[in-house]
C-alpha cells in the first residue's frame, strides 16, 4: 500500500496529535499552517460557493412549484426514463430497470403515494425503495459513529435533521408524524444519557437499524474504481479540448499567468482520489498534484468545521465525533488518498472515550 507523503498531506500527523492531547486549542494550532488556529470561518474560503445577501433573499423568496406540477413532472420523467432504458415498466423479472437518482425527494414522494392517481403499483414501490435508500444512506456515517463510540445522540440527531428536511406534503402524513415523534423522543432521551440506547419507541428507525433488523440497502454499491478513473480522465480531456478551442493550454497551477485553469470543484472526493492515487496510470504529475491539493483543502475544511463545532459547543467530544463521521462516510480509496489510516481512526475513538470519561468525572 502506498501512502501519500507528508509534504502533500497535512493530515498524516493527526493520529499522533490525538494521542498527545484531548484539548482542542492545541489541535487547532496543529491544523493551522502557521501554528495558530486562524480564522476558521474564513479558511480556504475560495473553495466554497458564497452567495450575496441579495441572492440569498431572492432564493428564499423563490416559490416552490405546486404539488400538482411536481407530480406531472415526475410522470414525464418516468416516461422518459422508460424510453431511454428501452423498457415499459420499472420492474422486470424482479429487477429494477430505471435509475431514479435524478428525481428529488418531493417527486419521489409524489410517486410513492400515487398522487393524482398517475402511477402504477410498481412505480410506487420503486420510488418508496429509493426514498428508503436515501434515508439509510444519509444516516450511514452517523450509525457507524454510534456503533464505534456508543453515542446514540449522533444518529438520532441525523435522523431528526433528515425528517425535518421533508416537504410539507410529506410532513402532513401520519407516517412522517409517527416516525418523527419516535426520533424526537429518542433524541431527547440521548440528551440526558447519550450512551444508553432509547427503548420502547414505536416506529423508531434508529433502533431498528442498530439492531440489524432493518432491511439491507440494495443497489447502492459504489462504481468500480477503474471506471471512476476512466470517467475522470474523460472529464479532464474535455476541459483540455475546451481550452484548446479557446487557443489556450489547460493548466493546474493557479500561479500560472497564462493558460486556462482546470476546474476540479465539481468532482467528488472519490473521483479526486482516483486522480491522486493514479492506480491505472491515467494521470500526469501535475494532475495528481492538483487533485491532492484539492482533497487536502476539502479535508482540512471538514476537520476545521468539526473543531469549530466542538469549540462552540464547549464539548471536546464533538471534534472526535466529527472526525469519525467523516471517516465513516469515506470510501476506502478516499481514506487511502487522505492517509486516514486505521491507526488514525482508532486514535479518534480513544480520544472520544477519554474526553467522555473526563466529562463524566467533572459532572460528579
Amino acid at each position: 500500500m502506498t501512502a501519500i507523503g507528508s509534504s502533500l498531506n497535512p493530515y498524516a500527523q493527526y493520529g499522533s496529535t490525538y494521542t498527545r492531547a484531548v484539548a482542542t486549542p492545541s489541535l487547532a494550532a496543529t491544523l493551522s499552517g502557521d501554528g495558530s488556529a486562524g480564522d476558521l470561518s474564513a479558511s480556504n474560503a475560495a473553495t466554497n460557493l458564497t452567495l450575496s445577501d441579495t441572492a440569498r433573499a431572492q432564493l428564499a423568496k423563490a416559490p416552490l412549484p405546486d404539488f400538482a406540477t411536481v407530480t406531472s413532472d415526475a410522470r414525464t420523467t418516468l416516461d422518459r426514463l422508460y424510453t431511454v432504458a428501452g423498457v415499459k415498466a420499472p420492474i422486470v423479472d424482479g429487477k429494477t430497470t430505471i435509475d431514479l437518482s435524478e428525481l428529488d425527494r418531493r417527486a419521489l414522494f409524489a410517486i410513492s403515494t400515487n398522487n393524482g392517481g398517475k402511477f402504477t403499483p410498481d412505480e410506487q414501490a420503486v420510488a418508496a425503495t429509493e426514498l428508503k435508500q436515501r434515508f439509510d444512506t444519509s444516516l450511514g456515517p452517523s450509525l457507524a459513529t454510534t456503533r464505534l463510540t456508543g453515542d446514540y445522540s449522533v444518529s438520532y440527531k441525523a435522523a431528526l435533521d433528515y425528517l425535518d428536511g421533508a416537504s410539507d406534503e410529506e410532513k402532513a402524513t401520519a407516517t412522517w408524524a409517527k416516525q418523527r415523534a419516535a426520533v424526537l423522543k429518542g433524541y431527547q432521551a440521548t440528551q440526558q444519557d447519550p450512551n444508553t440506547a432509547p427503548s420502547a419507541l414505536d416506529g423508531d428507525p434508529i433502533a431498528a437499524a442498530l439492531a440489524g433488523t432493518a432491511a439491507p440497502v440494495k443497489g447502492n454499491t459504489p462504481r468500480d474504481f477503474t471506471s471512476v478513473a476512466s470517467d475522470v480522465r474523460a472529464f479532464l480531456d474535455r476541459q483540455k479540448n475546451e481550452a484548446a478551442s479557446n487557443g489556450k493550454e489547460l493548466v493546474f497551477d493557479a500561479r500560472r499567468k497564462t493558460g486556462q485553469l482546470a476546474d476540479l470543484s465539481s468532482l467528488d472526493n472519490r473521483s479526486l482520489s482516483a486522480i491522486s492515487l493514479n492506480q491505472d496510470k491515467k494521470f500526469s504529475a501535475e494532475e495528481i498534484f492538483a487533485a491532492k491539493q484539492e482533497l487536502n483543502t476539502r479535508t482540512r475544511l471538514s476537520v476545521l468545521d468539526a473543531l469549530k463545532q466542538s469549540q462552540s459547543a464547549g464539548d471536546p467530544r464533538q471534534f472526535s465525533l466529527g472526525i469519525l463521521k467523516q471517516y465513516s462516510s469515506m470510501s476506502s480509496e478516499e481514506r487511502l488518498a487522505a492517509n486516514w489510516t486505521p491507526d488514525f481512526h482508532d486514535a479518534a475513538i480513544k480520544n472520544y472515550k477519554s474526553a467522555s470519561t473526563l466529562l463524566s468525572i467533572l459532572k460528579q
